[in-house]
């Protein structure tokens, strides 16, 4: 990855007998610490590649203290999702996400921390603060790429990609294959438990957002609290995974708090109509956007 940036796994106990996997990047280990959350089907590797490529990388040699989260069973968190997992998103919230944030606590104390996320990856992390609003204080911007709970958008890519497969033909594999082999079939690089496909599948299809687990109203709860400021980006290109409308409907869902709405579009000046992947990995994305977002966390501006 470069002589200037140096890497380490770290493995964090979770759960009854598993682990959690952080790749860590920096250049300044005192540089303030930014925690990375993939979405669903997917795992840390969006936001980094082993060639140095990717927004962690491209964060780290900027100054920050960069760690890159692997939700339960993904990546390289062990064991890996099969037939015999049996925890969802309520865990994710509630463990998997209180686990990251307390390893950032014990290794960087009380420097303020950032928030980066992905897809589901946002809407993980907004109920974990929802749920756990002490830890707000601590946490000085969120990053929002392509984040939406409900796909309210109706076109083509979402009869294909979500009512026909989300909805239905994943549905099917789940149940006989007792888990998503999301990977294996070719339309995602990781895989989903069971309950994870059905408690997200609750929430994609307009559901309120309460946990499909233990009832805890997360929209009630953000009426009554504020997230830090968060800046929400969406791709022109994005059909129906982050589409610019659902986007702004989940902000608007999202309590009030100080927002900023930016699509990543030629029209809007950048170099590429990008999409909801290409956005985060597109080879010119170190120098069209990444910066605005490292000035975002490290100044508050966009």
């Amino acid at each position: 990855m470069g002589e200037d940036l140096h890497t380490e796994s770290l493995y964090v106990p979770v759960g009854s007998a598993e682990e959690l996997h952080l790749r860590h990047l920096w250049v300044d280990p005192a540089g303030e610490p930014v925690l990375f959350v993939h979405g669903s089907i997917e795992n840390g590797r969006i936001f980094y590649s082993n060639s140095g490529r990717g927004l962690a990388p491209f964060l780290a040699r900027r100054g920050f203290d960069c760690y890159v989260a692997d939700l339960r069973g993904r990546g390289q968190s062990r064991p890996p999702i099969s037939r015999r997992s049996r925890y969802g998103q309520t865990e994710a919230i509630v463990e998997d996400l209180s686990a990251f944030a307390s390893v950032l606590e014990q290794r960087r104390g009380e420097a303020r921390q950032h928030w980066v996320a992905h897809s589901w990856g946002g809407v993980l992390v907004s109920s974990h603060l929802a749920r756990f609003p002490q830890r707000i204080p601590r946490v000085a911007s969120l990053t929002y790429f392509g984040v939406k709970r409900r796909i309210l958008v109706r076109n083509l890519a979402r009869l294909v990609m979500i009512d026909l497969g989300w909805r239905g033909i994943h549905t099917l594999v789940a149940a006989v294959v007792g888990y998503l082999p999301a990977r294996r079939l070719g339309f995602g690089s990781d895989n989903e438990t069971r309950r994870s496909h059905a408690q997200c599948r609750a929430w994609v299809r307009d559901g309120p957002w309460i946990d499909p687990g233990d009832g805890f109203d997360y929209g009630g709860a953000l009426r009554t609290v504020s997230l830090p400021r968060c800046l929400y980006l969406a791709a022109v290109r994005d059909r129906c995974l982050g589409n610019p409308k659902d986007v702004q409907a989940f902000i608007a869902e999202s309590g009030s708090h100080e927002s900023h709405f930016r699509l990543l579009a030629r029209t809007h000046g950048n170099l590429h109509d990008y999409d909801h992947i290409s956005m985060l990995t597109h080879r010119d994305a170190e120098r069209d956007h990444f910066p605005l977002v490292s000035a975002w966390i490290a100044t508050g501006r966009v």
